[in-house]
């Protein structure tokens, strides 16, 4: 029994750009524009990422098309692979989830920070506040904060609705439209073309400074790889699924660049290499101190939401997971009140929890997630090869099969090896997050070998 199509055109542009618009566009230029040394490589870097996000997401429709699956990367990964590697990255990726979720509850400590301690009118405050591992501490405990708060929230049984979910997505174009005012009025700030920076940089030096920007840029990027659980439920989808992608991902390009073009003309680009929280300085150039008060009280209300969000759904993964008999069966314990996942969702929290202790700060868990996330999305669009042979059947029977292949695919796994190669070679800056994501692959393989193992030898007894 075949699934009923129900995404339009329209629906389906809107799910790409949902998907892909987040926190990151808040707090990444920053990084890009710290190793960018003049704008041309910054705004380089930006474009490069939503290329490499089209050839992505086109890639991942194809896949949900030939494979229409629910149950996550994990069932893809087996049919193209071997159960170890599915096991493996899938748990990878639970990882990078709960990686993420502490990166972007960090930043939301940035920006509460940034709205606590000016408020304060307590010169003893202010000079201790100023120490750098004292603001790092309170951006720790808000991060944690928030991760508790909302663990304890989801042990209650709390469900999101959709009417909150539409409001915080007002509140998130809201905030967009507001980074962009700059750029039609005058701002009275400096064009963007005088802010490039003065020093000469070499060939090598421009690839590695690209390489590292492209870390940053496609945390900012990620997301449309889900366009995979669509694939079965678009109507016309040779017609409309590269429509939908083409446009979902032109607006989303064209969005940050205009943001990006009016952080530059707003604060300045050398200026943006040290600004942390941007979005609320661009806020008080444009309206006043209280309207950047105002924008990282809003900012971080997006950041609890996200929060709760993963705590809500990677729980239900790691059941599936266990459904599927690749977890124990304790993942599928539920609480008989409130029918809460309540192992996993405490095994979830505890690792988020660990990470943000382990990272500190966003610079070093946005190394961390995005060299996990680049095997997870190499060897995910490495099954288009495989998917492609074994699906020979289903050729010209109205499935998306993308045009331009195998370049496409080929374009976004190099692209994506480029970006993991940068982060191993840039090892110190990172505090090793290469090293540590390959022992956290090897020692989930294993895993999955002694789990399987110890199911064999419980069945034989």
């Amino acid at each position: 029994m075949t699934e009923k199509r129900q995404l339009n055109l329209f629906d389906f542009t809107m799910i790409v750009v949902s998907l892909v618009i987040g926190m990151g566009i808040f707090r990444t230029p920053l990084n890009v524009a710290k190793v960018a040394p003049d704008t041309f490589l910054f705004f380089g870097a930006w474009i490069a990422g939503g290329l490499v996000a089209l050839c992505g997401a086109l890639t991942y429709a194809e896949i949900g098309s030939r494979l229409p699956v629910t149950g996550g990367y994990y069932k893809v990964f087996s049919y193209a692979y071997h159960p170890s590697i599915a096991f493996g990255i899938n748990c990878m990726i639970l990882v990078s989830n709960a990686a993420s979720l502490a990166a972007v509850a960090l930043v939301g400590g940035e920006y509460i920070t940034g709205i606590a301690i000016p408020l304060s009118k307590n010169a003893d405050w202010v000079k201790v506040a100023a120490n750098a591992s004292y603001l790092q501490t309170i951006q720790i405990v808000i991060a944690i904060s928030a991760i508790v708060l909302f663990y304890g929230v989801n042990l209650l049984g709390l469900k999101m609705s959709a009417r909150t979910q539409n409001v915080l997505t007002i509140i998130k174009i809201v905030l967009i439209l507001l980074l962009i005012a700059p750029l039609f009025f005058d701002s009275g700030a400096t064009p963007v073309l005088n802010t490039a920076s003065t020093a000469k940089a070499t060939f090598n030096e421009y690839i590695k400074a690209f390489g590292i920007g492209l870390v940053a840029v496609s945390f900012t990027y990620g997301g449309y790889q889900q366009t995979i659980n669509f694939g079965a439920e678009v109507k016309e989808p040779a017609r409309n699924i590269p429509r939908g992608i083409f446009l979902g991902i032109a607006i989303i390009i064209l969005l940050y660049l205009s943001i990006n073009y009016a952080y530059i003309k707003v604060i300045g680009f050398e200026t943006l290499k040290d600004s942390k929280n941007i979005a609320a300085i661009m806020a008080s150039k444009i309206f006043g101190v209280n309207a950047e008060r105002i924008l990282s009280g809003f900012l971080f209300l997006s950041v609890l939401a996200y929060v709760n969000v993963l705590l809500m759904s990677n729980p239900r993964v790691m059941y599936a997971m266990s459904e599927d008999k690749i977890l124990p069966p304790v993942f599928k314990q539920r609480n008989s009140k409130t029918d809460v996942l309540t192992v996993s969702l405490s095994v979830f929290a505890a690792i988020c929890v660990i990470i943000v202790f382990w990272a500190k700060e966003f610079d070093t868990i946005l190394s961390f997630t995005i060299f996990l996330d680049c095997f997870g999305m190499a060897l995910s669009a490495g099954t288009i090869f495989i998917l492609r042979k074994k699906t020979k059947h289903l050729n010209g029977t109205g499935i998306y099969s993308m045009k331009l292949y195998p370049v496409l695919p080929l374009i976004f796994i190099i692209a994506y090896i480029f970006v993991a190669i940068s982060i191993a070679l840039d090892y110190k800056q990172n505090n090793y997050a290469a090293l540590i994501g390959l022992t956290v692959l090897a020692v989930f393989i294993a895993l999955y070998f002694l789990i399987n193992y110890a199911s064999i030898k419980s069945k034989r007894q």
